[in-house]
């Protein structure tokens, strides 16, 4: 396995990203007890195209060579990653294929396909992506940007941490999504550098916890796709953690899980309280911070990272239905 991602190869994503990306502002999490800790969010949901993935994507793409970049790029993903290589891909100027799950909602591949990407629809798992992918590339002669298994797109992912801690000075714990484990392994390398006393804590879906069995058994586990789907948390359907991700979690403090019960909650609540539109594998980290961290004692002040915000919208009205008239669900 290569060496971990540095800091200055983060450093060097965020000077390539300036101007691309939104720098996203952290938010006050409002209406909480006088003695609950903080919470400041981070929304990755205002992103261009809704979604962290931007960052790793260009990261990526605007470092390939001219050569590399003539006959267009590949990418597979889950939803979040492919529209986020389209939008690269339209900015530098070169084509894009993306390999994609035939479950990816309809709202991702309208948005890819309006920024000019051609789809190829797969099985959905992790090894039909992959293999699509790599026979396409192998073919056509693209440039293949994998969606976190990969150095320069977990440097772009690392530039979340950069703003955090620039922007939170007195943050002592992070909440962060998992899937392939792209943007807490960007991240982790950030604030472990700068910070090293904050804790970074990863969140996954119960029903898509392969990451943290990975995390505590030591090496990689990968998780039946048939198990990974039951999930309401599309973007964190990945069988399985990066090879190069893994290697990174050395520098996470811990993994937790969500119930898809909370997973809903968390968006009900980030749409009335904050006003913002999560998707769900973008409500983990804020539902792990209700439904753990939200009470007296311990660390007082969590950022959590907001990934997503491209929620179907038969899906997000529904989760919004459930709670008519109360603040999550619950009675105020």
């Amino acid at each position: 396995m290569s060496d971990l991602v540095t800091l200055e190869e983060i450093e060097d994503a965020a000077r390539r990203l300036a101007g691309v990306i939104v720098r996203t502002p952290l938010l006050a999490f409002p209406a909480q007890p006088a003695t609950a800790p903080s919470l400041q969010l981070k929304p990755e949901s205002l992103q261009p195209v809704g979604s962290f993935k931007l960052r790793g994507a260009y990261a990526a793409v605007s470092a390939l060579s001219e050569p590399d970049r003539k006959n267009g790029v590949i990418a597979h993903s889950s939803g979040n990653h492919a529209q986020a290589v389209a939008y690269a891909a339209k900015a530098v100027g070169v084509p894009a294929v993306l390999v994609v799950p035939n479950t990816i909602p309809a709202i991702k591949v309208d948005a890819c396909r309006l920024l000019g990407a051609e789809i190829v629809f797969v099985e959905p798992t992790i090894e039909a992506r992959v293999e699509t992918a790599d026979r396409l590339a192998a073919a056509h002669g693209y440039a293949l940007i994998p969606p976190f298994d990969d150095r320069r797109v977990i440097a772009g992912q690392g530039t979340v941490g950069l703003e955090i801690l620039e922007d939170a000075p007195d943050v002592d714990t992070v909440l962060v999504p998992i899937s392939g484990g792209g943007l807490i392994s960007g991240i982790a390398t950030a604030i472990k550098a700068m910070r090293p006393e904050v804790r970074v804590v990863g969140v996954e879906p119960e029903l898509a916890a392969d990451t943290r069995a990975s995390f505590r058994a030591g090496r990689r586990i990968a998780w039946p796709s048939a198990d990974t789907r039951r999930t309401i948390a599309d973007a964190l359907r990945v069988e399985c953690v990066g090879e190069l991700p893994f290697e990174h979690l050395r520098y996470v403090d811990d993994i937790v899980t969500v119930s898809e019960e909370e997973i809903r909650d968390a968006m009900r609540q980030l749409a009335q309280r904050a006003r913002l539109v999560a998707e769900p594998g973008g409500a983990v980290a804020t539902a792990a911070y209700l439904s753990r961290y939200a009470m007296p004692g311990g660390r007082r002040n969590y950022v959590a990272v907001v990934s997503g915000g491209n929620a179907d919208p038969a899906l997000y009205a529904e989760i919004l239905r459930e709670g008519d008239g109360e603040v999550g669900g619950r009675g105020r």
